[in-house]
């Protein structure tokens, strides 16, 4: 009888997946021969590669769309999120009222203080990460609030953090990144978390000033006169008794700043959210910032150790086109170094998660919430839940953050549950998952295994991985495989999850 110590013993074989990390965050050059080389897991197939990268994980669905379609056309339709249709995702989200709501109706909603909103945000990243047809959008938009983070939960942003998600990331996610910065230089949730608004003309607070800069835009270039500076110039904006932005030039502080090339005279009270403003568009256009969100841009996408050559290709492209976002991730993903960065990035916990639920073809619940609760709570105790990250540097993007053995089991315990329908058991799924996966039984374990793999992965496994699933079954690759094999439908969830497990599906 299959029991959960048989499953993990020949898991044990899978828990390699971990050194997976390491290899994906060794440079190329340094990095010691490996039979699991991760760049010879995955198949050398350019169009499930951008799949797999510029989604939370590929489905055939999508995968038969960008084939058709081919790179430059996925990439345009993915860009264009409002021409494609969403409605099923929509209406989910909108069993998470307070998921985008408003400050004003936030806070005629729930008690001040109250975590209800954050929960709602939360479980909306969950639900449009796994069914939202707007792939890259959603995936673009965890960049940006990974980037100007603002934890949630968090202290005094009850009430403004979900706002600041729909008016300040998502709405200019694929817009200019300089409209952006502005939009959380004004928002009560940036302000709050970093501190701005209790700064005063008295005591200007250096929180904001000194984040603004090394973490938003140019990164460690500034000296700490410049942030003293731009401490002084950030004063006056702060949030009123309502909760929303206001600009108060009384708590102003004049006279003339210089901070990294920036230059205003900052006469008057009357001029400084002016002057606050012009920094902002100073800091977006800054070549420094260009090159760090090029950076980051290709630490995401590409691999840990961001080729030199794009990260300067993409800075030239963000500052040609005054910092527009769109004609980045398109000269990014049409790179030839985004082409040969195959199995260079390894999934994030939460990424996991979802490309799990994606390729075995999981739905939503068909009312309530509870999955969606149970699949962020999972991802509260893996560490990698939406927005809960406390620093204000968000989550870090390397495989090494992410790479230990007590996390790999988590990821195998996910598997299961999910393949067999265990947890969340609200989640709607295939009739007949085994069948739904591979609709023609091959006539050996090991063949069916590959089917799995090659449905699952898009690759199949190295043999000896093979043999490791198949001796949770008592099997051997050769082992004859019918219709009317009894203990097929028992072994099954457990076959499929251990594919997950392979160090081939850690990767994106």
């Amino acid at each position: 009888m299959t029991t959960r110590r048989t499953l993990l013993a020949a898991g044990a074989a899978t828990a390699v997946a971990t050194a997976v990390g390491t290899a994906v965050a060794a440079p190329a050059a340094t990095a010691a021969p490996s039979a699991l080389d991760p760049a010879t897991l995955l198949a050398a197939d350019p169009i499930a590669h951008l799949v797999r990268r510029a989604t939370f994980g590929p489905t055939p669905a999508a995968l038969a769309e960008a084939r058709k379609l081919g790179v430059a056309a996925w990439l345009d339709r993915q860009l264009s999120p409002a021409s494609i249709e969403d409605a099923a995702c929509d209406r989910l989200v909108a069993r998470l009222p307070l998921a985008g709501a408003s400050i004003a109706t936030v806070r005629s909603s729930i008690a001040k203080n109250s975590y209800d909103a954050f929960k709602q945000l939360g479980r909306a990243a969950v639900a449009r990460a796994a069914w939202s047809n707007r792939q890259l959008f959603e995936i673009t938009v965890a960049f940006w609030a990974n980037h100007l983070h603002v934890a949630a939960p968090s202290s005094g942003v009850w009430d403004s953090r979900s706002d600041y998600d729909a008016q300040v990331i998502r709405k200019h996610a694929f817009g200019r990144f300089a409209d952006m910065l502005k939009a959380s230089m004004k928002h009560p949730a940036m302000l709050t978390y970093l501190d701005n608004r209790s700064s005063t003309k008295a005591h200007p607070n250096e929180n904001y000033a000194r984040e603004l800069m090394e973490l938003h835009t140019v990164g460690l270039v500034y000296t700490e006169q410049d942030v003293y500076a731009a401490a002084r110039l950030l004063t006056g904006l702060t949030v009123n008794a309502s909760g929303a932005y206001v600009y108060d030039g009384s708590r102003h502080v004049t006279g003339a700043v210089d901070i990294v090339g920036f230059r205003h005279a900052n006469a008057t009270p009357a001029v400084g959210e002016a002057a606050a403003t012009a920094f902002a568009d100073h800091l977006a256009r800054h070549p420094a910032t260009a090159q760090r969100l090029a950076t980051k841009l290709c630490r995401r996408f590409v691999a840990d150790e961001a080729p030199a050559a794009l990260v300067a290709k993409l800075a030239k492209v963000y500052l040609d086109n005054d910092t527009a976002i769109k004609p980045v991730l398109k000269a990014l993903f049409t790179s030839p170094e985004f082409a040969a960065a195959i199995g260079q990035k390894a999934r994030t916990p939460f990424e996991d998660l979802i490309a799990t639920i994606r390729t075995l073809g999981l739905g939503p619940e068909t009312s309530g919430v509870k999955a969606l609760d149970a699949l962020y709570n999972g991802l509260v105790n893996a560490g990698n839940a939406p927005f809960r990250w406390s620093p204000p540097n968000g989550f870090p993007d390397v495989a090494a953050a992410w790479a230990s053995p007590s996390g790999f089991l988590m990821r195998c315990n996910n598997h299961l549950n999910l393949a067999a329908g265990w947890y969340p058991s609200q989640l709607t799924r295939p009739a007949d998952l085994l069948k739904s996966l591979v609709p023609a039984l091959p006539g050996t374990y090991g063949a069916l295994v590959d089917a799995l793999a090659v449905r699952l992965i898009g690759a199949k496994l190295p043999a000896r991985h093979t043999a490791a699933v198949l001796s949770v079954a008592g099997k051997l690759p050769t082992s004859p495989l019918t219709a009317s094999d009894k203990s097929l439908a028992g072994h099954a969830p457990y076959l499929i999850a251990l594919v997950l497990d392979a160090p081939s599906f850690q990767l994106r």
